[in-house]
């Protein structure tokens, strides 16, 4: 089954046809789905974060929209703010964490699409810690021990 992507506009904090998942109480708002590729808005509130993690058939890539991030790429970190983009090749350890005391507001994507939306779906709503751990690890997505977010 091809998945093409269908012409239009989705608006901000919104996701296309008014799909919106929490996943460790970050918001997510999906805005273009395709074989190609998956774009989403994510907010993230003071001290939210997403740990090291790998995906490894995907590049993935965040422009900063509002606040700032702190980010640890391939072991490194370092920070990106308003108007940055971000850029995660396939296969690099990469995390990131709002270590400010504002919200920040980013849009996301990765190329290809891969399992990622249905993997967003599966999460909606869980608070279990390892069960998000193992959801991911079969959506292609490998979270790293907690010492890598150091």
């Amino acid at each position: 089954m091809t998945n093409e992507l269908s012409g239009g506009i989705t608006r901000a904090g919104e996701g296309f046809d008014g799909v919106e998942w929490s996943i460790l109480g970050q918001q997510y708002f999906p805005k273009a789905i395709s074989d190609a590729s998956f774009a989403f808005e994510a907010n993230s509130l003071p001290g939210q974060f997403v740990p090291v993690h790998i995906h490894p058939t995907q590049d993935e890539f965040i422009l900063v929209q509002e606040g700032e991030l702190e980010l640890k790429l391939d072991g490194v970190w370092s920070r990106a703010g308003a108007g940055d983009l971000v850029r995660m090749p396939k296969g690099v350890p990469h995390g990131y964490f709002n270590k400010s005391d504002k919200p920040v507001k980013v849009l996301f994507w990765v190329s290809p699409a891969g399992k990622l939306r249905d993997l967003f779906a599966a999460l909606h709503g869980l608070d279990d810690v390892e069960r998000v751990v193992a959801l991911s690890a079969e959506h292609d997505v490998d979270f790293l021990p907690p010492e890598a977010n150091e």
